[in-house]
C-alpha cells in the first residue's frame, strides 16, 4: 500500500458475491429442500461445504458471543485457517460485518471485501481464506461456530497485520 486511506464500502452479502471466500448459510426460497416432521418443516441441505478433517481434526460446534465494534472501523489485521473451514452463523437476530480476502498470498488493503450480513444469513470461510476476525455491529451477537479442533501442536490459525493499515469501514449514513 501507498499510504492513501481505503473505504471498504459494505456491500449485500449474496452467494454469487461471496463464493470465491466461501459458502452463505441462509434457506433462501429458491434453495432446493424437502418436508420434514409430516410437512410442518422444510429442510434445506448442503449450504455448505465443512471442512475439518486435515492433520486429524475433527468438527467442533460452539457459540460465540461477540461485542460489537463501532464504526467508522479500521480493518489493521486478517487471519486465515489453514487446516478447514470455519462456519459463521448468527443466532441473534443482528446484521454484522465480514471483511475478506482471496486465499492465497497475504493480501493488501485493496483487495478486500466488506460484506454486510443480513438477519439469517451465515458464512462459511472456505480453508485459507483470509478474514477479518467476527464484527458485530449495533449490539452483543451470538454466534453458531463450527469449525475444526485438532490435537495441539498443528498450527491452523495464522494472524497478519496489514502493512501501513489504513482500511476503514465507514460509519452508517
Amino acid at each position: 500500500m501507498d499510504g492513501r486511506r481505503i473505504t471498504l464500502a459494505a456491500e449485500p452479502l449474496t452467494a454469487h458475491a461471496f463464493a470465491p471466500y466461501g459458502d452463505v448459510i441462509e434457506a433462501r426460497e429458491d434453495s432446493p429442500f424437502h418436508t420434514i416432521n409430516r410437512g410442518f418443516a422444510r429442510r434445506f441441505d448442503d449450504l455448505a461445504t465443512i471442512d475439518t478433517s486435515a492433520e486429524r481434526g475433527t468438527t467442533a460446534v460452539a457459540i460465540v458471543r461477540a461485542r460489537p465494534h463501532a464504526l467508522p472501523f479500521n480493518v489493521a489485521m486478517l487471519e486465515r485457517h489453514l487446516l478447514g473451514s470455519q462456519a459463521f452463523v448468527p443466532l441473534s437476530g443482528q446484521g454484522y460485518l465480514v471483511v475478506v480476502a482471496l486465499a492465497g498470498p497475504v493480501p493488501d488493503g485493496s483487495s478486500l471485501r466488506c460484506f454486510l450480513c443480513a438477519n439469517g444469513q451465515g458464512v462459511n470461510y472456505a480453508r485459507g481464506t483470509w478474514h477479518h476476525p467476527l464484527l458485530a455491529i449495533g449490539a452483543e451477537s451470538d454466534f453458531l461456530v463450527i469449525d475444526r479442533a485438532g490435537p495441539p501442536g498443528a498450527l491452523d490459525c495464522e494472524e497478519h497485520r496489514l502493512k501501513d493499515a489504513n482500511v476503514w469501514i465507514p460509519a452508517p449514513g
